[in-house]
């Protein structure tokens, strides 16, 4: 059983796409961020960065009982190499996806990030500041648009964690003022994995917790929280 604590944001969404693809059984513990929940001593104890997500592995391959692992990329390739999918075994197939997991982590979603904070949550609207990340924001996007010319998915024909890593940053595309017409390759693969059922699934998830469904009574909600999607 893999225990995601979580909340609905893009690093998030990283994780839920990747359990709703394999089928790997989960149960999702919610980690309310307006709250401040992700200060609380046991959610520390397991993400000492005081940042979601975080999963536990009630039973990781070495049997030493529950293994914990923070940071989206690293859980992952964790997540990866547990279930051998979505992330090739051999050394150059393997490093090129793992090149692009780590470009999103150290850039796409930090670089992100500050546009969606001055653009929409800064009390006070400093242009220097937005015009930094926007235009950081379309460069990145340039940089995902001509890697993906050419190439079904972002590490060659292959569906793999590199793209699950940088979708959910693209899903918010217009709060970030991009227009997709402008990047026509990143447009075609975001539709296409837009459009996979596991990807809607895993999307849905955010609903009932947004909601705030209390998940020992609401019967339904708990289908949709411990993961019991059907593998696409």
């Amino acid at each position: 059983m893999i225990e995601l604590h979580y909340w609905p944001t893009p690093n998030g969404h990283k994780i839920t796409m990747f359990l709703e693809e394999t089928g790997l059984r989960y149960a999702i513990k919610p980690i309310n961020i307006g709250k401040g929940e992700q200060f609380e001593p046991a959610f520390l104890a397991i993400s000492p960065n005081n940042r979601m997500p975080a999963i536990v592995d009630t039973e990781p391959a070495d049997g030493q009982g529950p293994l914990s692992v923070f940071e989206s990329g690293a859980i992952l390739e964790y997540l990866a190499t547990k279930t051998g999918q979505f992330l090739p075994v051999d050394t150059r197939s393997r490093f090129a996806v793992l090149e692009w997991v780590y470009w999103q982590v150290g850039g796409l979603g930090p670089m992100l990030g500050q546009n969606h904070h001055f653009n929409r949550y800064a009390p006070e609207k400093i242009p220097y500041a937005i015009d930094r990340y926007v235009n950081e924001t379309r460069r990145l996007y340039g940089v995902l648009n001509k890697r993906l010319d050419g190439r079904a998915f972002v590490a060659g024909d292959d569906y793999t964690i590199a793209d699950m890593a940088a979708y959910p940053w693209i899903v918010p595309h217009e709060a970030q003022g991009m227009d997709m017409a402008d990047f026509p390759h990143l447009k075609r693969w975001f539709d296409a994995i837009a459009e996979r059922p596991a990807t809607q699934r895993a999307y849905a998830l955010g609903e009932p917790i947004r909601a705030g469904f209390d998940l020992t009574k609401d019967e339904e909600a708990r289908k949709v929280l411990f993961g019991q999607g059907a593998k696409s």
